[in-house]
């Protein structure tokens, strides 16, 4: 998932509950109103998120990240002392429909690029949180598919990062992206999968995490 805060930080969980390339882990990422991310991981960067989208970015290896449901739709992120993470989601006529039309497309036709490339359009048009890619380009060169099964809007959320709360959800004033993957302007939950090219092995290759505005 990932949510944006009027006060420009921006927050994403990513649970992993299975990989081929290491065991389940949990991933939290934070944009500061810099600009600058940090990915915080629960196994090692390899093995994990960083991988493919740590080029530019602050990676810490951490003992836990907890995630504890209150009820269906209420939960909560924490990482130890760092960060407190409620989100509470909801239901809408466009997230049952985009859910609908997932569980109806078959499964082949989710691992077709043209099909990934057609379905980004549509879901930035239905969703309305700015340009959505299901295909795309990640800062450290490989190339991510997305897969959403199922998909939730988030209704309302607080955090606090460091002792500082991060204010209320809102767009911020431009979108952003991670490499050619831009990032959603309201809260988005999602259950699905995803899958990555391999990364090709450098020594000394130079990476940028590209943080700018997208035309949507």
């Amino acid at each position: 998932m990932g949510l944006p805060f009027r006060s420009g930080h921006y927050l994403a969980l990513r649970d992993m509950v299975a990989s081929s390339i290491g065991p389940a882990y949990r991933s939290v990422w934070h944009r500061d109103p810099n600009g600058h991310w940090t990915i915080y991981t629960t196994t090692e960067p390899g093995r994990s998120c960083p991988r493919y989208f740590d080029a530019g970015a602050t990676t810490r290896q951490v003992p836990a990240i907890d995630v504890g449901w209150t009820d269906d739709h209420t939960f909560e992120v924490t990482l130890g002392n760092t960060l407190t993470w409620q989100v509470e989601l909801t239901s809408s006529p466009t997230t049952r429909l985009m859910t609908a039309l997932s569980g109806a497309t078959p499964a082949a036709a989710w691992r077709s690029r043209a099909v990934l490339h057609a379905v980004g359009p549509m879901a930035t048009i239905m969703l309305r949180a700015g340009r959505v890619r299901m295909c795309a380009r990640t800062p450290n060169g490989p190339e991510f598919r997305g897969t959403p099964l199922y998909i939730w809007r988030v209704a309302d959320s607080r955090a606090s990062l460091h002792g500082e709360t991060l204010g209320a959800p809102g767009p911020l004033d431009e979108q952003i992206r991670i490499g050619d993957i831009p990032l959603p302007q309201r809260g988005l939950f999602f259950v699905g999968r995803s899958a990555f090219d391999t990364p090709e092995p450098t020594d000394n290759t130079q990476h940028h995490l590209t943080d700018m505005g997208v035309q949507t």
